[in-house]
C-alpha cells in the first residue's frame, strides 16, 4: 500500500531572518506565520496524511522549509547538503526521524551541494535543478543513488528562481505546471501547463484529483479545477515573503515499505 506520510517542521522563532535570494525582503510576522503553518499542516491531515513533526531547530531560521533537507525515492533518504551554508545544520533532526520510519539513509558529501527544493519527482524520472543552492557534483551524488533504483534523473539548469520547484511542480498526470519567463530550458517537459500566477506553479498532491495551491493563486485554482482537478488552497503568506511555497513546507513520503 502507498503510504501517506509528512515530514514537517514548526517554524524557527528567527523566521524572520530567514535567506531572502531573488525577491526584496518583506517584514515577516511570526505569529501569523505560525498559524499559517498550523493550518497548512491542518489541511494535509484532513486529507488522510499522517503528519510527523521533526524536531525544531530554532537557530536555524530557514528550518521551517523541511523539504530542502531530504529528497526521499521509495524507502531511501538522501539528507541534502546546502548550497546555503548556514543551512546545514538543518538535516541533523530530518535524519534522525526517516531513520526512526525505516528508510535507508545516504548522504551528499562535500563537495557536493543539493537542496530537495531542486528536486521534482514525476514517476520514475528525477529532475533536479543545477542552480545556486545544488551543484554539479551534487547532481552526480543524487543519480549515482537512485538510478541503480531505477529512477531516470534529467538535470536542468536554474538561474531565474531559487528552486527548481519555484518554478515548477507536476499534475498526478505528469503534466508540468510552471511560468515559462521563469525556467531556463522549458523544452525539457515533454508535457507543460502554462499558468497564470507565480505561485500557481506549486501544487501538492493529495491524493486523487485534490492539489494543495497557495491562496495567492486563485486564476490557477479556478483553471486547474475547469481541468477536473479539486483544489485546497492555504494561505501560505508569511512564507513567500521568504520564497518559500506549498511544496517546501512539507516531505511527502509516499512509498514507505509499510
Amino acid at each position: 500500500m502507498p503510504s501517506k506520510k509528512a515530514l514537517v517542521r514548526r517554524p524557527s522563532p528567527r523566521l524572520a531572518e530567514g535567506l531572502v535570494t531573488h525577491i526584496e525582503r518583506e517584514k515577516v510576522d511570526l505569529d501569523l506565520a505560525v498559524e499559517q503553518w498550523e493550518a497548512y499542516t491542518e489541511a494535509l491531515r484532513t486529507h488522510g496524511w499522517e503528519t510527523i513533526e521533526v524536531d525544531p531547530a530554532d537557530d536555524c531560521p530557514d528550518s521551517v522549509f523541511v523539504e530542502d533537507t531530504v529528497v526521499m525515492y521509495r524507502n531511501v533518504a538522501l539528507i541534502a547538503r546546502s548550497g546555503a551554508e548556514s543551512r546545514r545544520e538543518e538535516t541533523a533532526g530530518v535524519e534522525e526521524a526517516v531513520a526512526s520510519l525505516g528508510c535507508s539513509v545516504n548522504w551528499i558529501w562535500e563537495p557536493g551541494t543539493l537542496d530537495g527544493g531542486d528536486v521534482l519527482k514525476v514517476g520514475d524520472t528525477i529532475y533536479v535543478g543545477r542552480g545556486g543552492r545544488t551543484n554539479a557534483e551534487g547532481v552526480q551524488q543524487l543519480r549515482a543513488v537512485f538510478e541503480p533504483l531505477g529512477a531516470r534523473v534529467v538535470a536542468v539548469p536554474v538561474s531565474k528562481v531559487l528552486h527548481l520547484k519555484s518554478a515548477i511542480t507536476a499534475l498526478p498526470d505528469g503534466t508540468i505546471l510552471g511560468r515559462i519567463p521563469q525556467l531556463d530550458a522549458p523544452s525539457l517537459f515533454p508535457r507543460f501547463l502554462p499558468v497564470p500566477e507565480e505561485s500557481g506553479a506549486h501544487v501538492v498532491l493529495l491524493g486523487g484529483d485534490k492539489l494543495l495551491i497557495a491562496a495567492s493563486a486563485p486564476k490557477t485554482a479556478e483553471l486547474l479545477a475547469d481541468l477536473g482537478h479539486e483544489t485546497v488552497p492555504v494561505d501560505i503568506g508569511e512564507f513567500e515573503k521568504l520564497e518559500g511555497c506549498v511544496t517546501c513546507l512539507s516531505v511527502r513520503m509516499r512509498e514507505l515499505y509499510v
